[in-house]
Formats: C-alpha cells, structure tokens, sequence
C-alpha cells in the first residue's frame, strides 16, 4: 500500500469507529483496532511488524559444497544470536547434504514473551516497545558472502562461496493478507528424515503454491499434516508481503520490480573473511570487526545495530 492507501484506509476505520455499533461485534472490532494501529505505525515510518515473530529461510548460492556449510555456519551463528536474546527457533524444513551442510533450510524465531504480552493486551498500542524478532533481524537478509581455505578441497585452494538469508514477518491471517484458498496449490507426502516412525510413515510434509505469484514453500516439520499447512501458509504470507513492499520501494526509487536477487559475487550485504586474514565487513554499512570467531559465536549486534542507524 502506497502512503495515500494507507490514509485513506485509515480514515475508513476512523469512521467506522465513530459509528454506535463499532463494538456490536467485538472480534471485528478488536481486528479493525489492531489494523489501524499497524497502519498508523506504518505512515509513521516504523516497521508495522517489527514487534511480530520472523520467518528465515537460508538458501546455498555458488559454491558447492563450500556454500552448504556456508548456509550451517550462518544457522549456527543466528541460533546463539537468537539464545542470546531469550528467543526460540523451531525448523520448519531443511534439506540437508551427507556431510552437515544445508541446500536450503527454514526456521521461525519466536518470541514467547512478547506472545504472551500479545494475548494479555487489548491492543497493539498497550504492548511493550521495542523491536521483536523481525524488527531485529529483517537487515540481515540479503546474500552472504565466506572466503577461507576450502574444508573440501585436498588441494588446500581459497574457496568463495555464498548464501542467501531471507527474513519474513509471522503476520496475521486477516484483511489484506488473507489468501483465499482458490489461490493455493497444496500437495502432501511423507516426511524424510529424523522424526520417528508417527512422521515417516504418514503423509504429513506440505507443498503450497500461490497461484498467481508462483511462490512455492515446503514444510515438513510438524507432525500434523494440517499444522505443517498453517507454517507453510504463514510461509506464503510472508513472502507475499515482502515481495509487495519491495516492489513498492523500487517503485518509489524508480527501479525496475522484476529484478530479483542473485546469490552471488557483487550482490553480497556482508563478508566473513578467514584467508588470508580475519574480517567480517558488511558493505551496506561499511562496518568491519575482526574478530571473526566471535561474530560466527553469535556476536552480531553491532552489525544490526549499525544497519538500524544508518536506515
């Protein structure tokens, strides 16, 4: 929604809750509350999620085997990012390579007592400030760039690889977010992997297209068909309403929408040198630390905080 969207919508509401029976239906209007107040968060400039729970999917790029562990290394370093703050993460799908690395994996990061405080307030306005676990993570998405000595090379030759991490608000299943179900594409199968025999021997693992987008999510982490469909919606949810505001924000800078990201050389957000010297440097923000074992630990807050100034 473009900034007169967002005023005129909010006018709508303003209206309609001057009207007598604004509270008549109490769902609907504890639902028009909470959308009214994203919506003015929203015309303020301030990120309308930022207190919502995340969705971050790691994608290897070029590189083989190298960019595989890439992708472990970086899901290892934001799982102690996400302990350190207090946060949970719960795999949502993963394929895996024989030796440890990732092709691809999906995880949320969930805040329980920000839920909590969530359920116990009558609307967003009485939660407490502060950024949640999208309004923290959402700068670290782009593509990730490793240089050291390749693990997999009996040559001993230097190896780049890449990785893309992609961040996505949890959002609610309501106005202009609803997906009908003439949309979705859905198919099951049968979970692989760890799970025991419940997951492996039941049609549990979901695959939903959205139709008109061609997004397609896979989600195989739960062990109820019907709960593995709810994570892949949100899934779909997500990378609709990212996709919107970025065409959105080209769209405002003159750029071309159709553009989409390349995991590769030139289009790295930051670089974790370990050869021939130590450094890990984010591009956007020029901000550079050298210890880089402590930042793979999960010492990455200042590479956020840095980001969050300059935008």
């Amino acid at each position: 929604m473009n900034k007169a969207d967002i005023e005129k919508k909010i006018a709508e509401i303003e209206t309609a809750m001057g009207a007598a029976d604004f509270w008549a239906d109490k769902d609907k209007a504890q639902a028009a509350l909470k959308e009214y107040q994203e919506l003015k968060t929203k015309l303020a400039g301030g990120g309308g999620y930022d207190k919502s729970d995340c969705l971050v999917s790691i994608i290897s790029g070029a590189g083989g085997d190298d960019a595989e562990d890439f992708s472990r290394i970086l899901f290892e370093m934001y799982g102690k990012y996400v302990a350190l703050r207090g946060w949970k993460i719960s795999m949502l799908s993963s394929n895996q390579n024989p030796m440890g690395g990732y092709r691809s994996l999906s995880f949320e990061v969930l805040d329980a007592a920000q839920r909590a405080a969530s359920q116990k307030a009558s609307s967003p306005a009485a939660l407490p400030g502060g950024t949640g676990p999208y309004g923290t993570l959402k700068r670290e998405a782009g593509v990730h760039r490793l240089v050291r000595m390749s693990p997999f090379n009996s040559a001993g030759k230097r190896q780049t690889s890449f990785s893309l991490v992609e961040v996505l608000p949890k959002l609610p299943d309501q106005g202009e977010l609803h997906i009908p179900d003439s949309e979705l594409d859905i198919s099951v199968a049968r979970s692989g992997g760890p799970g025991g025999q419940n997951v492996n021997k039941r049609d549990t693992a979901v695959r939903m297209t959205h139709i008109p987008s061609g997004i397609a999510v896979q989600v195989t982490s739960e062990r109820s068909q019907a709960q593995n469909r709810d994570k892949a919606l949100e899934l779909i949810r997500g990378k609709l309403y990212r996709m919107r505001e970025e065409a959105a924000d080209k769209e405002n800078r003159g750029l071309s929408a159709g553009a989409s990201t390349k995991i590769e050389w030139g289009s790295q957000i930051r670089s974790y040198v370990l050869h021939p010297y130590q450094l890990v440097k984010d591009h956007r923000t020029e901000h550079e630390r050298r210890d880089v074992e402590r930042v793979l630990e999960g010492d990455i807050q200042s590479f956020i905080d840095a980001e969050k100034a300059l935008s």
